[in-house]
Parts: structure tokens; sequence; C-alpha cells
């Protein structure tokens, strides 16, 4: 465990925890949302520090990050945990409770990541956010290792510890659910502005790619997905964007996006972006891997998952010359 530099304590024995716009009030003995948080005898606790429940090594396009490091493999770990709700979680197992753990003390993830042969660290499965103090002083570490930090995130954290973070940071996957905040407000119990003020500051400190799922009745109409995409490129026409395939599961019912509903929302996005990629689904290869939009060239097949660079030379096209538009 170890004491968070973000709290204020209130009248009486509650703290209210200020890392995340929830700001829990957690009474004593009790965990804030996020799980990682707990008031001991009026003391706040991150009792996650360095709770390990999984770890592994993946290609840097499962996060995903299809334009940072393409065909390479990162170290990837989790702790439990997450600070919102969504009823359609993949990994509700461990974000919405606290399961067991192994204590894995930063240096010793520098020693993993280094005999894993790996080009960083990727901070995923659950909400790596609500691991702040563990990442505060474990991303030091891997950055004077050689060793890149990236973090998989719904973007949920107040803007101030959120400079603190980046200056350690490579790059990051930021889940934007909808462009609506009632959508984040009602359905996953969290708070849009932060989550796109996450992704503006993001974007000028280190590599951003942004995934969002698309859920039938939910966030897929035409006005909606317009608005996403004009806010995507405005932080420019080279900004990735991974729509994703929802399937059923936790507590959603709605049935599994149509193919048809994620080729129109690719058409929309393709209108103002130059990298639009689909999720969980066999995608036409030209949501599936990447070509120079400047003239058409394959730059790197993805037709078995990992990627595999094939037109990029010296960081540009090979064969018109443009600037490629990658982190390699």
């Amino acid at each position: 465990m170890k004491v968070p530099a973000r709290y204020a304590k209130t009248e009486g024995d509650r703290i209210r925890c200020q890392l995340c716009p929830n700001y829990c009030l957690i009474a004593p003995g009790k965990l804030g949302r996020c799980l990682g948080r707990k008031n001991v005898e009026g003391q706040l606790y991150a009792t996650n520090y360095g709770e390990v429940v999984s770890t592994g090594m993946d290609p840097a396009e499962k996060k995903p990050l299809y334009h940072f490091h393409p065909g390479s493999d990162i170290f990837s770990v989790a702790t439990y945990g997450c600070n919102l709700l969504c009823p359609f979680c993949q990994n509700y197992e461990i974000s919405q409770h606290v399961v067991p753990a192994r204590h894995i003390a930063p240096d010793a993830l520098v020693e993993l990541a280094r005999k894993a042969g790996s080009l960083g660290v990727a901070f995923t499965y659950t909400e790596p956010l609500v691991w702040f103090e563990y990442l505060m002083d474990a991303c030091p570490l891997l950055r004077k290792a050689g060793i890149k930090n990236v973090l998989v995130t719904n973007g949920m954290i107040n803007p101030e510890p959120l400079e603190e973070l980046l200056p350690y940071i490579d790059a990051m996957n930021v889940d934007l659910k909808s462009i609506r905040p009632e959508f984040y407000r009602d359905y996953v119990k969290g708070d849009l502005e932060t989550v796109l003020n996450t992704i503006r500051t993001g974007r000028q400190a280190c590599h951003v790619e942004i995934t969002t799922l698309l859920i039938p009745g939910r966030n897929d109409s035409d006005e909606e997905l317009e608005e996403l995409v004009d806010f995507i490129a405005g932080l420019g026409r080279d900004t990735v964007l991974h729509i994703s395939r929802y399937f059923p599961h936790h507590q959603a019912f709605e049935p599994p996006t149509p193919e048809q509903s994620l080729l129109r929302a690719a058409a929309i996005a393709k209108s103002k972006l130059d990298y639009v990629y689909l999720g969980n689904v066999l995608a036409d290869p030209k949501y599936r891997d990447t070509f120079c939009p400047g003239c058409g060239h394959l730059l790197v097949d993805r037709s078995r998952y990992a990627g595999r660079v094939m037109g990029i030379k010296n960081g540009k096209c090979s064969k018109c010359g443009r600037q490629a538009d990658f982190v390699m």
C-alpha cells in the first residue's frame, strides 16, 4: 500500500479522493469506485499499489496500436479495478472486483520487461490510471532503462495528475466511448469532458490512437458519428481511429454490431481522417492494413494480425516519399 498524493480530508472521518472526476467520498473501511483506494482509519491508501493480476506478451496491434512500432511485441501488465461502470465491459471479472494478485515492485517490473525482450510495457486489460502511484514510480524507471511506456486507458483522470504522468508516457490508446455527455453520465458513469481533455493533452505529449466501440442504438447514429469524427479530425487528419464491433457481454444485451454499421461508420470517418481501422471483425484490407494517404501504396500488412512493415523506408513511403505517420 502507498499513501496517495491527491486527496482531501473532510469533516468527519470520510476522505475525498481527487485523482479522477468521480471524486469518491470514502468512508472508513470502504473502497472508492475504482477499488484501488481505501480509507483505513482516516488515512487514504492506494491498496492496489504493485498488485498485478495479469502479465503477458502481446502484439502492439492488439492494444490496439497500429502506428506505434508496428510488428513489435509488448509486455502487458494489469491490476484490478476501474473508475467506470461500463455494462459491456469485456474484462469485468478483474475490472469490477478485487481479485487475487501478486506484488511486483517497480524495479522488478523493469527486470521482467527486460528479460522478455520487450520494446515497452503496456499498462492495459483494466484501467491503468487507477494505478497512478505505481505508474509514477514504475514509468520513470522503465524510461531510464530504455523501455517504452504505453497506456490503454479510458482517459478518466483529472488534469493535474495527467500532466504529472504524461512526461513518462510514449503512447496511449484512449477509449472514446461516445461524444455525448449523457452517454458517459448515464450509461458508463463517467465524464466526457475529462476524457476529451486527456485526449487533447495526450496528443501534445505522446503518440495517441483512439478506439470507439460501436453499440447499436447507443452511439451509432450518423449524427453522433459525425460529431465524434469532427472532434478527432480537429486533432489532426493523421489521428488514428479504431472502430470496434460490440458483442453482448456482462450486463449489456444489445445484439452484436451489424457489419454494415461498422462500414457506414468507417466511411463517415474516412471522409475526414487518413487512418481508420475496424476491430473485432474480419475487415476489408482497406480497414485493416495501412496505405499511404498520398499514393495508396501498402505500408503495413496485418493479414496475420501482427503488423508487417512492407512499404516504409527511412520513415517514408517507399513509393512516393511521403512521410509515414508512424512511431518506429
